[in-house]
């Protein structure tokens, strides 16, 4: 029996997944983003019951990916399409028969051009797919994982919903702004960067000190920046961790 556990916490994650992409379709982010965190924590326990249990498997390892492309894959992808869609102007309200041959061009434009979000699909998709192949990443990740890049994608929204003002709506909802998020997304997500994982072998500080900076620094961001901590906190991840390659060579 305990060799199932993993996986039923592997499908866990995969039915919140699911969950989440119903609501980010109706636009409706906040309950979004509250099952891709249960789904990540599902995800993280995932492995770790595997590892102490000791029934790690190829199925389950497959079965990871799987889930991961609708949580970490689709979902942020979804987010970012409807994102891109609310930065554009609205046409709803025209008259299609008034429209002008120009006008028109724009109105398809609009309807076409959202789609550019699910580049962050395919980007996540790649990537759990060169991990699959990848036996170094046991102890570190290449490219940013996609649980974190998904977490990064659902700060946009969330920060709309509980910190919003002019100014902050007029950064998030710049189509350029999320065009380029887009591809600063793909490009972490695959870059040749390694980010240090967040796995304990033991709790000792000595061996974890950057583990346990990142977690004491990142609970002084939430608590002083709130929702805004959620981008301030990926960035630091990457900053701290090319950091430790730096020292570490």
């Amino acid at each position: 029996m305990k060799k199932h556990i993993p996986n039923i916490l592997t499908l866990l994650n995969l039915f919140c997944g699911s969950i989440a992409v119903i609501f980010a379709v109706n636009n409706q982010f906040v309950y979004a983003a509250f099952f891709v965190f249960l789904g990540i924590f599902f995800d993280f326990f995932d492995g770790f019951a595997a590892r102490k249990l000791k029934v790690s498997s190829e199925l389950g390892l497959q079965l990871d990916s799987l889930a991961d492309m609708v949580t970490s894959g689709l979902v942020p992808g979804i987010v970012m399409y409807k994102l891109l869609e609310m930065s554009l102007p609205a046409w709803g309200d025209l008259e299609t028969t008034s429209l002008m041959p120009t006008e028109m061009s724009q109105l398809e434009f609009n309807a076409i051009f959202p789609f550019f979000g699910f580049l962050i699909t395919l980007g996540s998709a790649y990537r759990l797919a060169k991990f699959n192949i990848d036996d170094e990443q046991q102890s570190f990740f290449k490219g940013l994982p996609t649980p974190a890049n998904t977490i990064l994608i659902l700060g946009l929204p969330l920060i709309l919903e509980f910190q919003n003002s002019a100014f902050v709506q007029s950064i998030i909802l710049n189509t350029w702004f999320l065009v380029g998020m887009t591809l600063l997304s793909c490009y972490i997500l695959n870059a040749n960067i390694k980010l240090f994982a967040l796995k304990f072998k033991d709790f000792s500080f000595k061996g974890n000190v950057i583990r346990y900076i990142f977690l004491i620094v990142s609970v002084v961001f939430v608590v002083v920046l709130k929702f805004i901590a959620i981008p301030v906190i990926i960035l630091f991840y990457i900053m701290l961790s090319v950091i430790d390659n730096s020292t570490s060579k």
